[in-house]
């Protein structure tokens, strides 16, 4: 991972299991396996960061256990829980026509259909029902739901814009 290279959060380490040193896991891909194929992780604590390659794991029950290379006991385990899972945006694959990473929608601009501007996306949402662009301008904050063709028209990563129907008053 290069300096100022663009990273996402692909999960999170949420305790140990076991006294081998193995740690209990949540997964944000989809399907939650597929957290393995990319790597190496950068692990975020509170404690700092730490970059690790060659991770292993299983589905164990609801959860998912991880076996991380130079972690051989329940010590070393503890120290790593809470930490995040972060890898680099070009260890993924491309997005699928009509599909986005949230990160890559992070800092666009989302402008009306009129034209105005409404901000940018400072991060999105999950919700049950779909999606939400959280839009912040020096002002103010708005929520608009990720519905193509209903809210957003287009999504144009070369002019670094999104444009949206929304009243900019809402």
């Amino acid at each position: 991972m290069g300096t100022g290279e663009k990273l996402v959060l692909l999960g999170r380490i949420v305790g140990v299991h076991g006294v081998r040193g193995e740690l209990k896991l949540e997964s944000f891909t989809e399907p939650r396996m597929q957290i393995f194929r990319y790597q190496p992780w950068l692990l975020r604590s509170a404690a700092g960061e730490k970059r690790v390659d060659g991770c292993i794991g299983r589905a164990q029950g609801k959860g998912m256990v991880v076996e991380l290379p130079d972690i051989a006991d329940r010590d070393a385990a503890v120290s790593l829980t809470g930490a995040e899972i972060w890898v680099a945006r070009s260890a993924l694959p491309a997005a699928k026509p009509g599909e986005y990473y949230w990160s890559d929608l992070e800092e666009l601009e989302v402008v009306t259909l009129e034209g105005v501007s409404l901000g940018k996306v400072s991060h999105m949402v999950a919700t049950g029902a779909n999606d939400v662009l959280v839009v912040k301008d020096e002002k103010r904050e708005r929520l608009i739901p990720f519905l193509i063709d209903r809210f957003v028209m287009k999504v144009d990563f070369e002019s670094g814009r999104i444009s949206v129907d929304w009243d900019p008053d809402f």
